[in-house]
């Protein structure tokens, strides 16, 4: 979601849009764009796109996907708090709002500059070793981490990002140091995993992903996910491992700047939960182990704010800084 024209209002099937304050211009637009804070390829990439296309024939009008990413999606959301206009969306994981800001100075206040749209899906994650790890489980993992400190590296889609959470829970718990190596996204990190490049990443579930570790190329050593899950059955949460605070999914959804008005977030929710609904949509999302979770503005924005307050405690109790 890189450098493609911004445009200065949305008006929603014609109508002149009532923007608040004079600081939303009432222009029609040509395009819509959605953000997406992390590069190309993965799962938030793939996701936006296929919304991107089903967004243009509700609206009738082109949408666009931009890539920013960096700084664990911190760039990008704050390129969407800084867009003046109700053109532009952001799909993400809600971590750039409800964990970074904890980790990272922001230039953007998560909760003030950034206004949840629409949930629309949530998403276990995978601890698994590629090619370069030696072990078969979790269990042989810490023993190599206590054996050897610092000898095993642990990719995740950026620093301040759950992945980054996720290991500092489990190095603090099991009193090793797994060395966090920070990437802008997925896309790169599985060609890295199958090259050597690290020993472990921390991603979440999606088709590419199964179907390397049903290949045999990626060793899957446990999962984030409320329960274990039934296409996995053998694989143990991180919670039946001993590690619960580290057990966690992740959360994806739309994200609009503030200032846009009430009845813009309102429409763009029905227009998401109406295309999340769609078989083309939710089928390749749910087969990935995705689990689909709609909802109102509201439901969404109170999530996103427990979220924020959770984590912040977290951060705080395990000590967590940027690197």
């Amino acid at each position: 979601m890189l450098n493609l024209k911004r445009i200065a209002g949305l008006c929603v099937l014609g109508a002149a849009c009532a923007l608040s304050g004079g600081a939303y211009a009432q222009a029609d637009s040509k395009a819509m764009t959605i953000v997406v804070p992390y590069g190309a390829g993965g799962i938030v990439d793939n996701t936006a796109r296929a919304f991107a296309q089903k967004l243009a024939a509700e609206l009738d009008r082109p949408v666009v996907v931009e890539n920013r990413g960096g700084a664990g999606g911190m760039i990008g959301m704050n390129a969407v708090a800084r867009a003046h206009d109700e053109n532009t969306l952001a799909f993400t994981a809600v971590s750039p709002v409800t964990l970074s800001p904890h980790v990272m100075k922001t230039l953007y206040d998560p909760l003030k500059d950034l206004a949840p749209v629409a949930a629309v899906m949530y998403s276990p994650v995978y601890l698994v070793g590629g090619p370069k790890f030696t072990g078969k489980n979790f269990k042989d993992m810490l023993s190599q981490a206590k054996a050897d400190p610092d000898g095993l590296s642990l990719a995740t889609a950026g620093v301040g990002s759950l992945g980054h959470l996720m290991l500092e829970q489990i190095n603090g718990q099991a009193g090793v140091r797994i060395a966090h190596v920070p990437y802008k996204g997925m896309a790169q990190m599985v060609p890295d995993a199958l090259g050597g490049q690290f020993t472990l990443m921390l991603v979440n579930a999606s088709g590419p992903i199964n179907a390397l570790i049903d290949e045999g190329k990626l060793k899957l050593l446990a999962v984030g996910s409320p329960i274990r899950l039934p296409a996995r059955p053998d694989t143990p949460t991180l919670a039946e491992l001993g590690y619960p605070m580290a057990n966690m999914t992740s959360t994806f959804g739309f994200f609009a700047p503030a200032g846009t008005s009430q009845e813009f977030r309102a429409r763009m929710n029905g227009l998401i939960n109406k295309i999340a609904a769609m078989p083309d949509i939710s089928k390749p999302l749910t087969d990935a182990l995705n689990i689909m979770s709609p909802g109102t503005v509201e439901q969404f924005t109170a999530q996103v704010q427990k979220e924020y307050a959770d984590n912040g405690k977290i951060v705080k109790e395990a000590n967590i800084r940027g690197e």
